[in-house]
């Protein structure tokens, strides 16, 4: 093999008419007999492809907001109320008939989950820090099937434009015709920037639930006899 390589080089370096060191002719042979080797072997993936498996996301399930505790913010929200309507708490700055431009809201019987048919409408009062900017809060509400699944059609929906830096709202969820079909109900809560579609599923920060009866449920407070409206 020793005076092949010479050969193969001795050749080479006389088709060139070039005067090459030794060691860089045996380099030149040992190059050629290698090429010359892997042109009679078939090339071959060392890494062999796997099977494409089908791969999906799970289902993305947004946190519960029916269930809170204290002093610990979900989302945006220092505290957020189902009830059956909302007051008004004036501030003042010292002098009677100087209210603040935020008004504080209290929910009436906040943590209400179970209404009636003839509710007028559902309420969903909230606090959030202050704002630096505007933001849209948004809900849609969706029946629940007797199979546990939650229906696609929207029931009924409201939106709140909150100023910057206020920290109070409301959303109103009226009973989409003369009566709640009873049965259960899921809400979907989203938060979104000024002139973003709120009803996106990326602006989704949470659910509540709620169900509508005509059996009167001792964990359900009277209605209230007036409520305020926007």
């Amino acid at each position: 093999m020793d005076a092949w390589v010479s050969q193969g080089a001795a050749e080479l370096i006389g088709r060139q008419r070039t005067r090459l060191p030794l060691p860089l002719a045996l380099v030149l042979g040992m190059t050629s007999i290698l090429g010359w080797g892997q042109t009679g072997v078939e090339g071959r993936d060392l890494m062999v492809p796997k099977e494409q498996t089908t791969t999906e996301f799970e289902p993305t399930e947004t946190p519960s907001l029916d269930v809170q505790q204290k002093g610990v913010p979900q989302s945006l929200f220092t505290w957020i109320k189902m009830a059956r309507g909302y007051e008004v708490e004036w501030d003042t700055f010292g002098r009677k008939g100087w209210f603040t431009q935020d008004p504080r809201l209290k929910p009436i019987a906040p943590g209400t989950t179970v209404f009636t048919p003839d509710t007028p409408a559902v309420y969903i009062v909230f606090e959030v820090a202050p704002l630096e900017d505007p933001a849209q809060f948004a809900a849609q509400v969706f029946a629940i099937g007797p199979d546990g699944k939650t229906s696609d059609a929207v029931i009924v929906q409201d939106s709140l434009e909150v100023p910057g830096h206020e920290r109070y709202g409301f959303l109103e969820l009226k009973k989409p015709s003369s009566q709640w079909p009873q049965g259960k109900y899921v809400v979907k809560i989203y938060i979104t920037s000024l002139g973003q579609q709120p009803f996106h599923a990326v602006n989704q920060v949470g659910t509540m639930r709620f169900a509508v009866t005509d059996q009167p449920s001792g964990d359900v407070p009277p209605p209230a006899s007036d409520s305020s409206t926007r």
